[in-house]
């Protein structure tokens, strides 16, 4: 075999792996899926022109290792891949004149439900396709997945857990630091369905769609792949939408499943076609990575030529700074694009860009603008050596293969602004109207400089009403907003420092396991934070890490005399009336009366160590909902549960009442 080709599929087998074990294991992106389709395209022509498949070849391989602290556990069946095309004609003609089920291919985390006696006894993920990871608990508190069904026999069905573009959006704004953003929701989804605290899976709003039925003991489906899905939602299973073709209505019917892509809110990579008729599909058989009686159909992306103009580069508050693409604007799917996120140093560099090259765009999925490949291929682009806002010297870093840029300078105005953005937002002290445009104006006017120095703009009156964009009435608001932000939990504060992986259900954690006390925090050791839920080691270090800083520590310290800290709860066991929700489960719906929003009634329940859950399960303890007689269908499954549904009112009398 030529030597040059031998070389050749070693360097795509060696990237190619790099690239699914950043995927599948890390959920992160060290390519696009346009150059991973691309790569892999020339690797599988190399294998079949030369007849030989190196060892560790994706092209035999599905997923990847599993590697975490969740237990694992063997697929009863093998989880194989689909074979793949992005030809209609390629559909029809291995349709041939049978009858299948076009449906989506969803973008999430493929997950095994299996349900026993009309329970649901296990979930277990994809992982390399033969061993996966046991999640049990966390589909659990999925959005819609069924914990109990009509069917009492075994049965195992596998679906995709999901995130909406708008939950990941939510998620997102939520996230003031730009590097600490999701780059996609099917990277959100996986980091959410993978966690060892459900709260956290909880939280962000997954969503389950079933997409294939492996075994319903004792049950008939006429030998009906159609008849599988109808069944599966009269169990109650949303399922993936779906519609039963023949060769000759195929072509339409993708047609209509592609006009419907900007108006989905979940994502999909493309559509999948299934053997309607089960027996013959089965009579198929499987090559060693694909089966037979499906084939997985990918869009054509949509791509336009353009010339790279820039490359912006965004610091953020951890010192990451982030290249951007900018680029002569271009219409793609609908819409003008003229930016693209490049991620990091490496890509970058393995797109040899430069300033002037001609490079070609697309939407990955039909959503988000990628770089798809560089023409040109200029390489000159370098990232800065010093950084962008303060001047100073940038570093290149290195993990996991990953080249990142940083800014090391701790005074870099950029971070002092997102710092402070971070510690003012809506979750953290929440002082309303604090911009990082107004921040910024405040801390080039030397007026901020450290965290207590946001409680001391009394001093400033004046002159921040002479400034501009201000006023004597936007200057009271804003000191206004700054006195109230004073006072406030330990869940805010420890959010609002900014601790690197530590968010807002990681502060709730910490506040609950320490009762609300900072100096316990303090004090605690790395082993005891190891033993708080959802807190392992990579976090403990942080926190410490954090703790033992003593430039961290004044800044804190200074701060802390500023504020006025709720006093701790007393630990559950020391009187019923410290924590009175301890143990009891609510799910909230509608709108609220007694209380701003539903998320300060949930923080108040949780205050009081109860448990505020986003969907109704066997588990919940009560529904609040105003309209205790709506047909909604909370309400629906909280009676068919038993789960008692109260208002506000009921619940804030049964409060007093238990004083």
């Amino acid at each position: 075999m030529d030597d040059k080709k031998t070389l050749r599929m070693k360097e795509l087998v060696r990237t190619l792996s790099e690239a699914s074990k950043a995927y599948y294991q890390e959920s992160r992106e060290i390519m696009s899926n346009f150059e991973y389709d691309r790569l892999y395209d020339e690797l599988l022509a190399l294998e079949e022109e030369t007849g030989t498949v190196l060892s560790g070849s994706p092209t035999q391989k599905v997923g990847y290792e599993v590697l975490s602290e969740l237990p694992k556990e063997a697929h009863e069946k093998p989880m194989l891949s689909l074979d793949k095309t992005k030809s209609v004609e390629d559909l029809q003609a291995w349709l041939g004149d049978q009858k299948a089920v076009l449906s989506w291919k969803l973008d999430g985390l493929t997950v095994v439900l299996t349900y026993r006696g009309g329970e649901l006894a296990k979930a277990v993920t994809r992982g390399n396709g033969l061993i996966g990871e046991v999640i049990t608990n966390n589909v659990r508190v999925f959005r819609n997945v069924p914990l109990r069904i009509p069917f009492k026999g075994e049965l195992v069905l596998r679906g995709e857990a999901l995130m909406r573009y708008s939950d990941f959006e939510r998620v997102n704004a939520s996230i003031p630091e730009a590097d600490a953003k999701y780059k996609n929701p099917r990277n959100l989804c996986s980091g959410s369905v993978r966690q060892l605290d459900p709260k956290v899976t909880e939280e962000r709003g997954v969503f389950f769609r079933a997409f294939a039925l492996v075994s319903a003991e004792g049950a008939d489906f006429g030998n009906s792949c159609a008849a599988q899905f109808d069944w599966m939602a009269a169990q109650g299973f949303d399922v993936v939408e779906h519609v039963t073709v023949t060769a000759e209505t195929l072509p339409e019917e993708v047609r209509k499943f592609e006009a419907a892509i900007p108006d989905n809110d979940f994502p999909s990579d493309g559509l999948v076609l299934l053997m309607e008729d089960i027996a013959y599909g089965q009579s198929l058989g499987t090559t060693a990575k694909f089966p037979r009686n499906a084939i997985a159909f990918k869009w054509t992306d949509e791509t336009r030529e353009t010339t790279l103009k820039e490359i912006e580069w965004s610091p953020s508050r951890t010192g990451l700074i982030n290249p951007v693409a900018i680029f002569e604007p271009v219409e793609l799917e609908g819409t003008t694009v003229s930016r693209a996120s490049v991620h990091n140093v490496s890509i970058v560099k393995s797109l040899k860009l430069g300033v002037g090259d001609r490079i070609v765009v697309y939407k990955a999925n039909m959503i988000i603008p990628q770089i798809a490949e560089n023409l040109t291929q200029s390489g000159t682009a370098e990232p800065p050596g010093v950084c962008p806002v303060c001047g100073q010297p940038t570093e290149i870093r290195q993990e996991n293969d990953v080249l990142t840029l940083h800014c090391p300078n701790p005074d870099c105005v950029i971070k002092k602004i997102k710092r402070f953005a971070l510690m003012t937002s809506r979750d953290a002290l929440n002082a309303e109207g604090l911009s990082e445009a107004t921040m910024e104006k405040l801390i080039a006017a030397g007026f901020i400089h450290e965290y207590a120095d946001l409680f001391d703009l009394e001093q400033y009156r004046e002159k921040i009403a002479e400034m501009e964009g201000f006023g004597e009435k936007s200057a009271d608001k804003l000191l206004k907003a700054l006195e109230k932000a004073r006072r406030t939990d330990m869940t805010r504060f420890v959010y609002s420092l900014g601790i690197p992986g530590i968010g807002l259900q990681n502060a709730k954690m910490l506040n609950r396991h320490f009762h609300g006390s900072f100096a316990a925090l303090r004090s605690a050791s790395a082993e005891e934070l190891c033993e708080i839920e959802g807190i392992g080691e990579v976090l403990a270090r942080a926190i410490r890490d954090y703790l033992d800083d003593a430039g961290n520590m004044r800044l804190t310290e200074d701060l802390l005399k500023k504020l006025e800290i709720e006093a701790p709860a007393a630990p559950a066991g020391e009187g019923a009336e410290a924590l009175p929700l301890a143990g009891k489960t609510f799910v909230i719906t509608g709108s609220v009366t007694h209380f701003k929003n539903r998320e300060e009634l949930k923080r108040f329940i949780e205050d009081r160590g109860g448990k505020a859950a986003g969907s109704v399960s066997a588990k919940t303890s009560y529904l609040i909902n105003n309209d205790t007689a709506s047909s909604s269908s909370k309400n629906k499954k909280a009676r068919e549960l038993g789960v008692p549904v109260i208002s506000e009112e009921e619940f804030l009398n049964m409060l007093e009442k238990d004083r």
